[in-house]
């Protein structure tokens, strides 16, 4: 359902974005805001992202290699975390440059009744592809607030797109009170202000996928709610006495590694011990369904090596 999910949410994503980006631009060429031009990059910005998500989508589908033994499922997370540095870079830093240069070199804005259409026509757009996202979101977010499913949710395109088009939303409404303070007051330099404050909005969305996008890159384990199901699940099997250590990491949003040493009953057979294991594992699978490829390694108590979440730490 995630992966299927987040591609509808990535593809409405895109067209959106790419009707607004068209939009705007017609916008600017006809008003000459500088808001309208930020947000016309933005939104470009926005397609061109909506494009590498599907890209990182699609590659991560690609079977293991010799070279890649555990496949490619980790290209969606480094595509994210390049979507971050295209936001901050495309986004941000070129609204910045603009508004800035808006302040030093203020110029009267034209045809502001096209501004205001086109402003209008992107929040509807926008708030489609937004609507699409929080619906899809809900469906994995659970009792977690949207705080911490953009914290530790491990499905990175709907993280993206949720920021993103928060932040289009948010910056189009920007971008609206901007021109209206412009036209209202007569002073173009509050369509300068409107632009810092939209390239400011994009850098901390952008920084913020980027830590986020940079932790799944290294490697993130399960989420606390999984790794208690899988340990309990692993000490309620038969012949199973203790779990010294159990370790566990994301390769995709629907792959996960779980390696655990486990204490099994001592006067089993080694064909008794293989069954006791593969039923821990059938075990673990029924609970946590990600939890592939999974080794567990039948050991013995001498110096406990702790988990970090283990409640014996």
């Amino acid at each position: 359902m995630a992966a299927g999910g987040s591609t509808r949410v990535v593809v409405a994503a895109f067209f959106a974005n790419l009707g607004i980006a068209i939009a705007k631009f017609i916008g600017y060429l006809f008003t000459q805001s500088s808001s309208m031009l930020a947000e016309s990059i933005h939104s470009v910005a926005d397609t061109g992202n909506q494009a590498l998500l599907l890209l990182g989508g699609r590659l991560a589908k690609r079977d293991p290699d010799d070279e890649h033994q555990f496949g490619y499922a980790r290209e969606r997370y480094f595509w994210s975390f390049v979507v971050a540095m295209v936001l901050f870079s495309l986004g941000s830093l070129f609204a910045l440059f603009e508004g800035w240069e808006k302040l030093r070199h203020p110029h009267e804005l034209e045809n502001i009744g096209w501004a205001f259409a086109i402003l209008g026509f992107g929040i509807v757009l926008e708030g489609y592809a937004f609507y699409t996202a929080v619906t899809t979101s809900r469906e994995v977010k659970g009792r977690r607030t949207w705080w911490e499913f953009v914290r530790t949710s491990r499905v990175p395109e709907l993280t993206v797109v949720l920021l993103e088009d928060l932040g289009a939303l948010i910056g189009l409404v920007i971008a609206m009170a901007a021109i209206a303070m412009a036209t209202v007051t007569g002073d173009a330099v509050w369509d300068g202000v409107g632009t810092i404050t939209i390239g400011l909005l994009l850098g901390a969305i952008a920084i913020l996928l980027a830590i986020e996008m940079k932790g799944l890159l290294i490697g993130e384990g399960a989420r606390p709610v999984d790794y208690k199901k899988i340990r309990d699940t692993m000490l309620a099997a038969p012949h199973v006495n203790d779990v010294i250590h159990l370790r566990t990491q994301h390769f995709g949003p629907e792959e996960l590694l779980v390696g655990a040493k486990v204490v099994f009953d001592s006067d089993l057979t080694f064909e008794q011990l293989a069954n006791a294991i593969n039923e821990v594992e059938r075990r673990v699978r029924e609970v946590v369904p990600i939890a592939r490829p999974m080794y567990i390694e039948p050991d013995i108590v001498r110096n406990r090596v702790a988990s970090p979440k283990d409640p014996h730490h």
